[in-house]
């Protein structure tokens, strides 16, 4: 999925990018969730073009849950990436990625990261003080070295998996055809501004049936990590859902996509 610094994703691509895809769509609304409860849980398939063939590489998993604390109950929001056993000689992915959120608004107060890619590992903490827009953020590489750091962040701004539910709280059938929303998201320590285009909607087959879908566009103002204009994409479902079903890349190295195996626990 996303390692190192945003900039830096080189052999792993298949994974972090698909991932990222689907994030790149916060909105500095305060949006209320009417849409995800917890018990949900979306299951995809991650593919990448290797020699001209779209190849089916990992397993993405997204999963809520209910967690109950001494102060509040929160919305665990948890994503999952592994590749399928017969890639593991070439390149093992273990991935976890987890945001606690308010169950309303989808506002994190805790999220983590667990990178196993490799030989490399990487584990990320951040704590959110809303109040004082900023975030304690605590990172282990594999050497054990623990390095803290406070970041002060802009208003709106979430990590990568808060992000990626929050795009479903969005009213789209209220957007104007190309109309744009711009957010940030917190990632390795840096805030990354990107954009998302609404470009109505379109019917396309999936493994859980056929589906009308808002089609959006995204792009990013780092032009390393997605290239080419109107070259990314994600499907999100027309109903009250709104579930992302599919997801098409490009990439410096090439492109691939994200395609939707199974969906349980939906609220509607």
């Amino acid at each position: 999925m996303l390692i190192y610094t945003f900039y830096q994703i080189t052999q792993t691509y298949m994974l972090r990018i698909p991932i990222f895809c689907m994030l790149f769509s916060a909105f500095t609304l305060i949006a209320q969730n009417n849409t995800i409860t917890s018990n949900e849980k979306l299951t995809f398939t991650a593919t990448y073009n290797m020699s001209g063939i779209l190849t089916d590489i990992a397993e993405v998993t997204m999963e809520t849950s209910e967690v109950k604390t001494s102060k509040a109950t929160l919305l665990r929001l948890k994503c999952t990436a592994a590749t399928y056993s017969k890639w593991d000689n070439y390149f093992k992915i273990r991935d976890l990625y987890e945001s606690y959120v308010n169950p309303k608004t989808l506002t994190p107060y805790l999220y983590k990261r667990d990178i196993n890619e490799g030989s490399y590992y990487k584990a990320m903490k951040y704590t959110f003080s809303h109040k004082e827009n900023m975030v304690k953020s605590v990172q282990t590489k594999k050497d054990n070295k623990v390095e803290n750091k406070n970041i002060l962040l802009n208003t709106g701004t979430k990590d990568i998996v808060s992000t990626l539910y929050y795009i479903r709280l969005f009213e789209y059938k209220i957007m104007r055809l190309g109309e744009r929303k711009t957010f940030t998201i917190l990632f390795d320590r840096e805030e990354i501004k990107g954009q998302i285009t609404f470009l109505g909607k379109e019917t396309i087959s999936t493994a859980i049936g056929k589906k009308e879908c808002y089609k959006l566009a995204i792009g990013s103002s780092e032009t390393n990590v997605l290239q080419g204009k109107d070259s990314n994409f994600l499907w999100l479902t027309a109903d009250e859902n709104k579930v992302l079903v599919y997801g098409k890349f490009k990439i410096p190295v090439g492109n691939g996509e994200l395609k939707i195996k199974s969906a349980s626990g939906l609220k509607s």
